[in-house]
């Protein structure tokens, strides 16, 4: 495997390998975490003080300066970015991972050691598994330092077991001793971050994720369905505005129908009462209520409704859906607040909906289920005609029967 090559040059080639592939997966998070920082900045940086610390130490300590070094680094840019600590920390854990896996790998494959082939498979699994673990945290508004919580417990018991693999000798090294730490640590800062993250609303991580990094499309989060497949053909903006696409439909749908009067429940972003404007303007008539009942969401949809240029046809409200009286007749109904009160907003607003007018509840695919029960349950009652439109949260399209010609 030496292909005649002297070692150092090996070990050399090794160390390039490993840094590049960190590089391109540093690159690759930055992108989708839409950071403002330089990836090969951070893969300087991390490698340098890195492979300093790591060279620095006795050889049994080889991984633990390593990730100690990264750790320095990665604190330092954030200081200099004046960014949130944790989030560098999350980018270097996941490089840290793919850089190591690639290292032991070919370590094992020159050594012919076994030991470093099982610790690189390790590292890759680890690697993949932090990799969409990132994913989610952009996705989903997962707690900054998951990552790097987990990369710590999930890192330092693949490099004990590779120690221990290794290891010709009884009781525990200080090595094996040092992973244990480090599991530890990992331990207590997932302790630390996830309670205090679940403490808050969702609504809430969202505001803020954008307000820090902005908005941009990406892959519907959702998982498949039997009735949707594949819904990462799908974009989103967030986990909780309705599909790209949606919105799409939902201008379409409004200068199709000409409606005079729209009510929305559940503004959040405001991105869906800007779709629905949109049409309104169009059309060149017609007003959309929306409503929405967190007082901090609510303000931050004003400013962004207000500041798209379509607040003059747009009526805020809020306060309660289940309270929120309206005047005039409904021509289209469109249900995205809390999912556990869509049947009860339908069954408030079902009397002043127009015969010929529609009723559209977002969240009603068979994964969330509450809201497609709670559909086909009004349905059965006689109360509307509902059609189940696959996408990957899932909308239902429906009209009261009472009235109907």
């Amino acid at each position: 495997m030496s292909l005649g090559l002297p070692p150092n040059a090996v070990y050399g080639g090794i160390f390039a390998g490993a840094w590049a592939g960190g590089y391109l997966l540093l690159r690759a998070d930055v992108h989708r975490r839409r950071l403002r920082t330089s990836p090969l900045l951070l893969a300087v940086c991390l490698g340098a003080l890195g492979l300093a610390l790591a060279t620095l130490l006795p050889a049994s300590f080889t991984w633990h300066g390593g990730l100690a070094g990264g750790m320095i680094a990665a604190l330092l840019l954030a200081q200099i970015h004046r960014a949130p600590a944790l989030v560098f920390l999350d980018l270097g854990a996941a490089a840290a991972a793919l850089a190591l896996a690639v290292g032991l790998t070919a370590s094992g494959l020159y050594r012919h050691n076994a030991a470093y082939l099982v610790g690189g498979l390790a590292s890759l699994a680890i690697f993949d598994w932090l990799w969409h673990e990132g994913r989610y945290a952009v996705q989903w508004q997962r707690p900054r330092g998951i990552v790097l919580g987990e990369y710590l417990v999930l890192g330092s018991l693949a490099h004990f077991l590779t120690d221990f693999l290794r290891s010709d000798r009884d009781g525990l090294s200080a090595s094996q001793i040092a992973s244990l730490v480090s599991m530890a640590a990992g331990a207590v800062l997932l302790g630390v971050v996830v309670p205090r993250f679940l403490r808050g609303r969702e609504e809430h991580r969202i505001l803020s994720d954008v307000a820090a990094h902005g908005e941009a499309l990406q892959p519907e989060y959702t998982p498949p369905t039997p009735e949707c497949p594949r819904p990462e053909l799908w974009k989103m903006y967030d986990s909780m505005t309705a599909e790209a696409e949606v919105l799409d439909f939902l201008k379409a749908l409004v200068t199709t129908l000409k409606p005079n009067l729209v009510v929305e429940t559940g503004t959040f972003m405001g991105v869906s009462t800007i779709a629905i404007a949109e049409g309104l303007k169009q059309n060149g008539f017609g007003r959309v209520i929306t409503v929405e009942f967190d007082p901090k969401v609510f303000a931050k949809a004003k400013e962004r409704i207000d500041a798209s240029g379509l607040g003059a046809w747009v009526e805020y409200r809020n306060q309660s859906s289940l309270e929120m009286r309206v005047e005039g007749q409904i021509d289209l109904l469109f249900s995205d607040s809390d999912p556990q009160i869509r049947e009860s907003e339908v069954r408030h607003f079902l009397p002043q909906v127009s015969a010929n007018g529609l009723i559209l509840i977002h969240d009603a695919s068979s994964h969330y289920k509450v809201v497609r029960e709670a559909a086909l349950r009004l349905e059965r009652e006689g109360l509307i005609s509902v059609v189940l439109v696959p996408t990957p949260r899932g909308l239902v399209i429906a009209q009261k029967r009472e009235g109907r010609q």
